[in-house]
């Protein structure tokens, strides 16, 4: 089965993000939840999926990396996760991840529109935001059993007071309802001030980078023009943002004091988010839509990427690849390009086509783990003996460098197959589990693996830390 380096992941985000609330751009429908939802329902098994892809992850630390610098997390191994999800937005849900959908990437036309809200995100990081969060979840619970307790109390009052059942309701409902009531707005006043914090926070490593906040700022007044006639109509204290014509008008005059606030993106970094965007649109959209964003009377870069992501994806091999060699002649120094091509050809099954193109741009990418995943995928597929101890190599490294690549362990364990390494077969198709999170198939896996390999040996160790290994609580039943 082809892997292509563009490759949805369907693991689910509360196992990636370790339980946490979620929180962000787009937390409102979260926290309107009544309180003890909020607080103690159990988040769904099962998630929007993840996107893995070079050339994006790459431009998109190149977009963060200043600005973590500038907020003292260049340390952290803060990495920025994608998710396939149309809708505009970005969150944070513990102190090493923030994850943006693909939407977000999609409807900002300018990298410093998304460089601003990377840099919010970071501001949550940068402030311990969702620590003081989880405390502060934490002290609502308890105020909510309180309240709970007193109402309980009173409404024992009123039966002895020889109230009746339907006025003993009424006053009961009350009760319970007031004081959970004065606990949300309480926790939602809490959220604005974070929000209001972090939009600070993004506006000074904008400055200390010497980048703008206008782009931020467009994204906001964007969000205010959509939500305007709501926001006429809706209690403040029911948002977990500030109101969007007071953050907006904070957010403005924050920006427009900085003496970067005329300063434009680099025209080079610019040329890479429009092809980010090509990218996106080629892989996630159907071929009409494809064609109505980036008709043939667009000669750009960025339209010829689209065009030629749709018509691989939608059958036309050879189109596709016409179009990837003219690409490559306009700019052969574009890894991504060769990637495409050999990614292109080896999902049409000419694996043996696709090796030479991948081979390139796992030169040029300096060995970027998920091209040369791919390449190793290629080389077992191209069905040429001479090809397997090669493939093994790159395999290898490629999993080193990405331990999680469900899809690189998968080709391994076929490369060590058909070399007749059983053992080391068993062992990757357990890691190849693992990744995926089926950790019942790869304690079974692995337990082969052990019993192939002489006892005490690496390989046994290894087999033998994935047969004892425990599954968080929230996985322990796979």
């Amino acid at each position: 089965m082809p892997m292509p380096s563009f490759v949805l992941s369907f693991q689910s985000l509360v196992r990636a993000s370790g339980g946490v609330l979620a929180r962000g751009l787009c937390l409102a429908a979260a926290v309107a939840l009544p309180l003890e939802a909020a607080v103690a329902q159990e988040a769904p098994r099962k998630g929007p999926s993840t996107i893995r892809d070079t050339e994006i992850e790459v431009l998109l630390k190149d977009y963060t990396r200043p600005i973590l610098k500038a907020a003292g997390l260049a340390q952290q191994n803060v990495e920025v996760v994608l998710i396939s999800e149309r809708s505009f937005n970005a969150f944070v849900a513990d102190g090493k991840r923030i994850f943006v959908n693909t939407g977000a990437l999609v409807d900002s036309t300018t990298p410093n529109q998304i460089i601003g809200v990377l840099a919010h995100e970071t501001g949550h990081i940068a402030g311990g935001h969702l620590a003081r969060m989880r405390e502060q979840l934490a002290g609502a619970q308890t105020m909510a059993i309180v309240a709970m307790l007193l109402a309980a109390g009173g409404m024992a009052a009123g039966a002895a007071g020889g109230m009746s059942g339907r006025d003993l309701g009424n006053v009961g409902g009350a009760a319970m309802s007031a004081p959970q009531e004065m606990i949300r707005r309480s926790l939602l006043s809490y959220q604005r001030g974070e929000e209001a914090a972090a939009d600070r926070s993004a506006v000074k490593y904008l400055d200390a980078t010497r980048q703008s906040s206008k782009g931020m700022l467009e994204t906001f007044q964007r969000f205010q023009n959509d939500q305007l006639f709501i926001s006429q109509r809706v209690d403040p204290y029911s948002l977990s943002h500030p109101m969007a014509r007071e953050r907006i008008a904070a957010l403005e005059q924050l920006a427009k004091a900085s003496p970067y606030y005329e300063t434009r993106d680099p025209a080079a970094l610019q040329a890479r988010h429009d092809l980010m965007r090509a990218k996106l649109i080629g892989f996630m959209e159907r071929p009409e839509t494809v064609a109505r964003r980036y008709p043939p009377s667009d000669t750009s870069m960025a339209a010829q990427y689209a065009r030629a992501i749709s018509a691989y994806r939608f059958g036309n091999v050879n189109g596709a690849v016409a179009q990837i060699d003219a690409l490559i002649a306009r700019d052969p120094a574009n890894p991504y390009f060769y990637e495409l091509k050999g990614q292109a050809l080896l999902e049409a099954g000419r694996a043996g086509e696709s090796v030479a193109p991948l081979r390139k741009a796992v030169a040029m990418t300096g060995g970027a783990p998920l091209i040369r995943a791919m390449l190793g995928q290629a080389l077992v597929e191209a069905g040429n003996p001479s090809y397997n101890q090669e493939a093994i190599r790159e395999l290898i490294q490629a999993t080193q460098r990405d331990p999680n690549s469900a899809s690189g362990w998968r080709a391994l364990s076929m490369a060590y197959g058909r070399s007749g390494d059983l053992a080391n077969a068993d062992l990757a198709a357990a890691q190849s589990s693992f990744a995926q999170g089926d950790f019942k198939i790869g304690r079974e896996l692995a337990a082969r693996a052990r019993q192939r390999f002489p006892q005490g040996s690496p390989g046994w160790l290894k087999a033998d830390d994935l047969v004892n290994f425990k599954p968080p609580k929230s996985a322990a039943n796979q």
